[in-house]
């Protein structure tokens, strides 16, 4: 059983973090991200570390915090160095354009896909065949990066 969440998250300089009740928030050079800590999961903010713990002995408690100190990690490295999803189209007359807030994709369908980009995350097209997603927060460019490959999702026999 993992005990992840046994290690404090260290603020690195440059990053301002507050604790307020179960309200994580953190403010760098990125952005500003906030979490909800579960009500199981205890979080105490001092001396430049964030330390996670279990309220109680159960078994739920003890998988909230490791997640919890997985979540508050998370927070610290988006709003210092971001987060990066890298998608590459494979497929004759595949290819992807930015047009303006939004991606447009050719697929093989009849009709150019439009992907709209939600506001937080960055895309940019640097060949025809490759999409690279940036952003501070990792749940949002990992949903973004789903939601894009959804549309063509890759060919395992091929």
């Amino acid at each position: 059983m993992s005990r992840i969440g046994k290690r404090p998250v260290t603020i690195p300089s440059g990053v301002t973090a507050t604790v307020e009740g179960q309200t994580v928030k953190m403010k760098g050079p990125k952005g500003q991200l906030q979490f909800v800590v579960h009500d199981d999961v205890e979080v105490k903010f001092e001396n430049g570390v964030i330390t996670v713990a279990p309220r109680f002995e159960t078994n739920r408690a003890q998988a909230m915090y490791g997640t919890a100190r997985a979540q508050v990690a998370n927070l610290v490295e988006g709003v210092t160095k971001g987060f990066e999803k890298k998608l590459e189209i494979t497929g004759v007359g595949y290819r992807a354009a930015m047009q303006g807030k939004n991606l447009q994709l050719a697929l093989g369908y009849s009709h150019d896909v439009v992907y709209p980009i939600p506001e937080g995350i960055t895309v940019t097209v640097p060949k025809p065949t490759e999409i690279t997603i940036t952003g501070s927060n990792s749940q949002r460019v990992g949903q973004v990066a789903a939601e894009i490959r959804s549309y063509r999702p890759p060919e395992p026999y091929k």
